[in-house]
């Protein structure tokens, strides 16, 4: 099944924490890499004052994996824990990496546990900026519109390509 993920990081070396994410992702069982798009530099959305200066770089991957999504999901935790995240009350503080389900196939859940595609996903520029570069034409289970027209929709936001020579 094809899978979406978004990458965010805003800690220390922000590329080197992207680049080991996708390293790792790519060696869980059953999962290959089929696409990575641009990395972006973005503003921080929804944080408390002192963090808003940690600019994150954000990117999303696509991978083919037939891991069952709990699996998944957990691997995608552990990769964000073995790499320093450490999960406190505040969501929104900073981390060295982020990894989030965006979507999976056509699957459509809200269980609390895993929801997808992911409840914001249509809201945020960092995330369909990127995805929009590998998956444009994509719908996600609940929207009519590709993911390249919910992108035009959203207000303008500070999504900058990140520096060419520090892409893939």
């Amino acid at each position: 099944m094809e899978i979406g993920l978004g990458l965010g990081s805003n800690l220390d070396h922000r590329l080197d924490y992207l680049r080991e994410a996708v390293h790792r992702i790519a060696a869980l069982p059953e999962t290959h890499v089929l696409a990575k798009a641009p990395i972006y530099e973005t503003e921080p959305v929804d944080v408390k004052p002192e963090y808003r200066p940690l600019e994150y770089l954000n990117t999303v991957i696509i991978i083919e994996s037939t891991m069952e999504l709990a699996a998944l999901s957990d691997a995608v935790h552990k990769i964000e824990t073995d790499m320093g995240r450490v999960r406190t009350e505040d969501r929104n503080a900073p981390r060295p990496i982020d990894i989030d389900i965006l979507y999976a196939g056509n699957i459509s859940q809200a269980d609390g546990i895993l929801d997808l595609p992911h409840p914001k996903w249509a809201h945020r520029r960092f995330v369909l900026q990127p995805l929009s570069d590998v998956r444009p034409f994509l719908h996600l289970p609940g929207e009519p519109r590709p993911v390249s027209e919910v992108l035009k929709s959203l207000p303008p936001a500070n999504v900058r390509l990140f520096r060419a020579e520090h892409q893939w």
